[in-house]
This record gives C-alpha cells, sequence and structure tokens, in this order.
C-alpha cells in the first residue's frame, strides 16, 4: 500500500483529472479539495471520488473546462454559475469575494446554481472563519432521502456546515448530512467490496440493508427521523429554491457518469461578528464550559488529529485505488 505525501497525493489527483478533459486550474483545485477532505479522514469526499469525477469529466457530464461566472446583483449578493463544471471553482470564487461584502454589509451571501458534488462542506466555511467571519453552507445533492412517511427519494442527504472563529486557535467546525450517514460513505464502501452496518439505508423496496448496492439503489434512513427531514426540505429550499439550481430529484447521480450533469446548488453566508456586537472572546466562553467537562469535546476534534497525522506521515492509498487513479 504507497503511502503520499499530501503534495504527492494532489499531483496525482490533477495529473489524472487533467487526463480526463479537466483544464489544469480546475484539476489543481479539484485535487486540493479531494485530498483535504481524504486527510481529515473524510474518505467518502476524498480520493475515491476520483474515478467517477474522471468519468464525468471525459464525457462533458460535468465540464472539467467550465469557468464559474459571477453576478453581484446587490453589495451583499453573489450570484455564481458553476456552468455545469466542479463546485469547488466556484465555492473558492465565493470564497474569495464573501469576506469583503461581509464586512461591508455586516452579512453577504453567495448563491451557487449549475453546480455539482461539494465534497467536505465544512472546509469552505472553515476557509472563512479562518478569516474572522462566521459561515454557514447548505448544499443539495441528487435525491435520496424519501419524505416522512413517503417512499420515493426527493431531498439529498443535503450537509449542512457551519463554523465559527474562536480566539488563539482553529475554529469550530459543524459539518453534517442530514442522512444518518453521508452517502459517500455508502459508496466508500461498495469500493472495497464491504457491507454497510444495519440503520444506513433502505432497499428500493424500503426493507433496511446492509448491502451498499442496494443501499445506493435505494433511501438512506434521515438524521433525527422527521426531524430530518424538515431540515432537508429547508435546504432544498435554500440550496435549490433560492438558488435556481435543481431540486435533488431532478438531479443526476454524483456518483457516475450516466444522465446529464446535476446541476445542483449552494449557498454560503458570511458574518462578520463585529457588526452584531460580537467577538472571539464570548465566543471563547462557551467552548471553555464545554471543553472543562470531563469527556466532552468540540465537534471536529478527530478530524484536526487526523489532518495533523496525514501532514506528518502522509496518506496511505490502497493498492487497487492507486493503480486506477494512475491508469485515469
Amino acid at each position: 500500500m504507497p503511502t503520499l505525501s499530501l503534495g504527492q497525493a494532489e499531483s496525482l489527483v490533477a495529473d489524472a483529472l487533467t487526463r480526463c478533459r479537466t483544464s489544469r486550474d480546475n484539476a489543481v483545485c479539484v485535487a486540493r479539495a479531494l485530498v483535504a477532505a481524504e486527510a481529515d479522514g473524510l474518505k467518502g469526499h476524498g480520493l475515491t471520488r476520483v474515478p467517477s469525477y474522471a468519468a464525468q469529466a471525459r464525457i462533458g457530464k460535468v465540464d472539467g473546462l467550465a469557468v464559474p461566472a459571477i453576478e453581484r446583483p446587490r453589495p451583499g449578493a453573489a450570484m455564481i454559475d458553476a456552468r455545469n463544471g466542479f463546485a469547488y471553482p466556484a465555492l473558492d470564487a465565493a470564497i474569495a469575494l464573501l469576506p469583503e461584502m461581509a464586512r461591508a454589509a455586516g452579512i453577504a451571501g453567495a448563491a451557487i446554481r449549475r453546480s455539482h458534488h461539494c465534497g467536505a462542506a465544512g472546509h469552505p466555511v472553515e476557509r472563512l472563519a479562518e478569516q474572522g467571519l462566521i459561515a454557514v453552507m447548505f448544499a443539495n445533492t441528487p435525491a435520496a432521502i424519501a419524505p416522512w412517511g413517503g417512499s420515493i427519494p426527493v431531498f439529498g442527504t443535503n450537509p449542512i456546515a457551519f463554523a465559527c472563529p474562536l480566539p488563539g486557535r482553529a475554529p469550530a467546525v459543524i459539518d453534517l448530512a442530514l442522512s444518518k450517514v453521508a452517502r459517500g460513505n455508502i459508496l466508500a464502501a461498495k469500493q472495497k467490496g464491504e457491507r454497510i452496518p444495519q440503520g444506513w439505508a433502505l432497499d428500493a423496496a424500503g426493507q433496511p440493508t446492509t448491502d451498499p448496492d442496494a443501499a445506493l439503489a435505494g433511501t438512506m434512513l434521515p438524521v433525527g427521523d422527521a426531524k430530518g427531514t424538515a431540515l432537508a426540505l429547508m435546504v432544498e429550499l435554500l440550496a435549490a429554491g433560492l438558488t435556481g439550481a435543481n431540486f435533488a430529484a431532478e438531479a443526476s447521480s454524483f456518483l457516475d457518469a450516466e444522465g446529464p450533469p446535476p446541476g445542483t446548488g449552494q449557498l454560503i453566508i458570511a458574518i462578520d461578528p463585529a457588526a452584531f456586537g460580537g467577538s472571539l472572546a464570548r465566543f471563547g466562553v462557551l467552548i471553555a464550559s464545554i471543553e472543562s467537562q470531563p469527556g466532552a469535546r468540540l465537534p471536529g476534534t478527530r478530524r484536526l488529529a487526523a489532518r495533523r497525522k496525514a501532514a506528518r506521515d502522509g496518506l496511505a492509498v490502497s493498492d487497487a485505488l492507486w493503480r486506477e487513479i494512475e491508469a485515469l
């Protein structure tokens, strides 16, 4: 099993995507995002995505040559058309715009349409929090969750991510899909030939399954039961209804090269704490009250530990996946 430095892993991915009808700038942007997810231990959003991304780029389901188009209709609003390309260049464009916009207006938003899989949703908001802003992102994904009491999926797993700057340390980051687990975890299990735990998904007949293929053909179970589907509805309205993107049931899969571009959406909101009287010191008070309790920890603690380990020791990549990426 080869071990790659983060830089080597980024080069591996960028070179592979460049060979698959993706511009070098876009390939580097995508590679950076996938390797960062892998380093954080979020393998469902990491290197296992490369073969499916490459297959989609080759046939144009995702346009690897696309350059996002930006409109600024109002001082606190940006509209970004990802042009059916990868989500990451559009997310980078939003992150470049939002700090100045939020500091000028107090709060600002960027709406992204005709987008694709946004990967580890915590990363874009974390980058904004590192610049002193509170940030929240809503993203819709292809249909995977049925409405509570129904059987036909109309919601995606629809991640919500939030980040808040803290005094003298890394931001607090919350990143959660509204299914009990991210769909990428099921894809990763399929690629490894492994079963999935009970309670993750239902098959197409609505029965519990541990078969990843049956799970991908069926529906995901929502976090919090009916509350999870209510949150998924909220994300659909914000990430797709508001932005002009496809709703989950209108979007094709992120996982294969079949069908038209998914055309999903993301909404990122950035807030300057100073505009509302907030301060990092005040945020730190709550964090201290949590960490002072034995056994309690902040969300993301393990992610940061995994990131430090990956920076130090590199990434272990399976022989099969390494050969598959090299062969693209």
